[in-house]
């Protein structure tokens, strides 16, 4: 799941970062409201954390904005300001949920994942390709009815791919929304956590799900065709 945090308190914003990346999220951030507009406008996320003391834009015009632009991502605020006023300006503005500052980590992250929840019941938090199942709550995936072991990345790998299942994914779009760039762009990092999931999602003889397509990219597929180009794994690396 991919959540923005607005907050203009770099050490604050990071701090948040770290913490949700933790909890296997992607995370993006912005310093000041008018920045956080714009991304949040112009990508998808599943939660936003919004302060509400930003430079520019303040977080109630960024979520009046939002609401008035149609967007309905669920918003938790965070605010230094914990008035009784506030709280109800920002409810009444379509926000989700209000922390005050100070706050423990394990309350936000948990909040967060409430909002999620309430705000689309009807969505399914959980991503199946063939029998591998991926849920995007509690972060775990399951094939062969086992609990399948991911490090972070190779989770935030996998649910991305997953998400844009039976759709080709280029290396340069998983460097963009899984690595941000955070690399060498000669590395062959990519390939080796490619290996490292698929070693972990597959068998010997079970179908493949995650394919290698030869000078395009990847991706997950639940019906295989026999003249795909297909690589096999010693020819990944």
């Amino acid at each position: 799941m991919k959540i923005l945090v607005i907050e203009d308190e770099k050490k604050m914003a990071l701090f948040i970062k770290r913490g949700l990346e933790e909890e296997r999220y992607i995370v993006e951030t912005a310093f000041d409201g008018q920045t956080g507009l714009e991304i949040a406008l112009h990508n998808q996320f599943d939660a936003i954390v919004l302060d509400v003391m930003l430079p520019k834009r303040d977080g109630f015009a960024v979520l009046s904005a939002l609401r008035g632009a149609g967007n309905a991502t669920p918003v938790l605020m965070l605010t230094a300001r914990g008035n009784t006023d506030d709280r109800v300006s920002g409810l009444d503005l379509g926000a989700d949920d209000y922390m005050a500052k100070p706050f423990h980590f394990e309350e936000l992250a948990a909040r967060l994942r409430s909002i999620m929840r309430r705000s689309s019941p009807e969505k399914s938090t959980k991503m199946q390709c063939m029998d591998l199942i991926l849920d995007t709550v509690a972060h775990v995936a399951n094939r062969w009815g086992k609990e399948i072991e991911l490090t972070t990345k190779e989770y935030a790998l996998l649910e991305y791919l997953m998400r844009n299942k039976n759709r080709i994914i280029s290396r340069s779009m998983i460097t963009q929304h899984v690595w941000k760039h955070n690399f060498d762009p000669e590395s062959n990092i990519i390939d080796v956590y490619i290996k490292r999931v698929r070693s972990k999602i597959e068998r010997p003889g079970s179908p493949r799900i995650l394919q290698s397509i030869r000078g395009v990219g990847y991706r997950m597929k639940e019906v295989i065709s026999p003249d795909e180009d297909i690589i096999d794994d010693d020819d990944d690396i």
